[in-house]
């Protein structure tokens, strides 16, 4: 072969090698080559990226979790702290209405006691006009005579009665004149006697239960 034609075949073969077609080739298995890789790539990241996935969906799922718990035991609180609210209330409601109910059964009491007083001091009133009758007769009733013992041992019965039920006769003679018990109409001049001495009783006072039902009727000394 001559040496221009094998210079030929060489210049030939170079714009084979360098011609546009097989640049592209070469791109295209470039870019082939990059796309395995990058798949591969893919593939083994996949797992961890799963991995993540699930770990934040567990944390996301504990702090809800969590949450739940921290709400819920607020809540609890909540309503156990209205409770005791509730409960100390009532109980100072119910301390009250005990309080007032006990006042009022005292004050009850005291009224009906104070009712019972009054209503015996009446009765008691309207008997001693007829305990007055009973002295005066039996001042007047000769010595042994036997209806006369008989008015006595009445008399004597009936002051034992009244004595039972809390009446009894003021003190009188002797005693130091007191304006609580004792009712002055007379004042006499008598040395035998200090001042403000009773000498003498016109009419016997009574007591029921310390309340004066009748003043006595006095003479004072002085």
């Amino acid at each position: 072969m001559s040496e221009e034609t094998k210079n030929t075949s060489e210049v030939q073969e170079e714009e084979i090698l360098t011609s546009p077609d097989t640049e592209s080739a070469a791109e295209e298995e470039t870019a082939e080559q990059n796309t395995e890789e990058t798949a591969e790539n893919a593939q083994q990241n996949e797992p961890a990226g799963e991995e993540n996935e699930e770990t934040a969906q567990e944390s996301s799922e504990d702090g809800q979790e969590t949450k739940t718990k921290t709400s819920f035991f607020g809540k609890k609180k909540k309503e156990k702290d209205k409770f005791e609210q509730q409960i100390e209330d009532l109980t100072d409601r119910l301390k009250r209405s005990m309080a007032e109910f006990d006042n009022f059964r005292k004050r009850t009491e005291k009224e009906k006691a104070s009712m019972y007083i009054i209503g015996a001091k009446e009765i008691v009133e309207k008997i001693l006009p007829v305990v007055d009758n009973f002295e005066r007769g039996l001042a007047q009733a000769p010595e042994g005579d036997a209806f006369a013992d008989g008015m006595k041992m009445i008399y004597k019965q009936l002051l034992t009665t009244l004595d039972d039920l809390g009446v009894k006769p003021i003190e009188a003679v002797g005693q130091e004149f007191d304006p609580n018990f004792h009712n002055a109409v007379m004042h006499v001049e008598d040395e035998s006697v200090g001042d403000n001495i009773i000498v003498e009783e016109l009419q016997k006072g009574y007591t029921y239960k310390d309340f004066v039902v009748r003043h006595s009727m006095v003479k004072v000394a002085n």
